[in-house]
């Protein structure tokens, strides 16, 4: 399962991305979204899974989920878009940590792509792909691309878009 992983496009689709995710099989979206229409021309490229973030609007909120937990490829995957960062996670995500852990966590929010294990968690693979949009503090623009196969995850791929506010 070849997967193109997005956060915090804000309103705007980089049309560079479309060429980059052209090969995955779905697209995931970290949250903060913005404008529907980004999410409706996602989905004309491949299957799309979203969770909303905090600057969506409440029709993005009523149909998608905060949190989306999913199995893909025998692995347990748990996204949402404010989850801090290791071993600093926000205290919603320390709770849900204690009960339950994922194989993979993926959030956004932070414009701040990082890939990282964390060992206080079974070696969780953190992920946050950083952000693809124009707005925000970031100075490049992110996204991942990455495989899942037999429980296992391989060819990460960071890809800059280029500078924020740039095409």
């Amino acid at each position: 399962m070849k997967i193109g992983l997005i956060s915090d496009t804000h309103s705007f689709l980089d049309p560079k991305v479309e060429s980059y995710f052209k090969e995955c099989d779905e697209i995931w979206h970290a949250g903060d979204i913005g404008e529907p229409s980004v999410l409706k021309e996602l989905k004309k490229q491949k299957p799309v899974r979203a969770v909303f973030g905090n600057i969506d609007s409440l029709e993005l909120q009523h149909q998608l989920p905060e949190d989306d937990w999913f199995m893909c490829e025998g692995l347990q995957i748990w996204m949402t878009h404010i989850g801090g960062a290791p071993p600093n996670y926000n205290p919603r995500i320390k709770k849900v940590l204690k009960e339950k852990v994922p194989d993979i966590f993926i959030c956004g929010h932070s414009h701040i792509l990082r890939i990282k294990r964390d060992p206080a968690y079974n070696n969780m693979l953190y992920i946050n792909p950083g952000a693809a949009g124009n707005h925000g503090f970031h100075a490049i623009k992110t996204i991942l691309r990455f495989e899942i196969k037999k429980a296992s995850i391989s060819n990460m791929e960071a890809i800059e878009l280029g500078k924020r506010g740039a095409l």
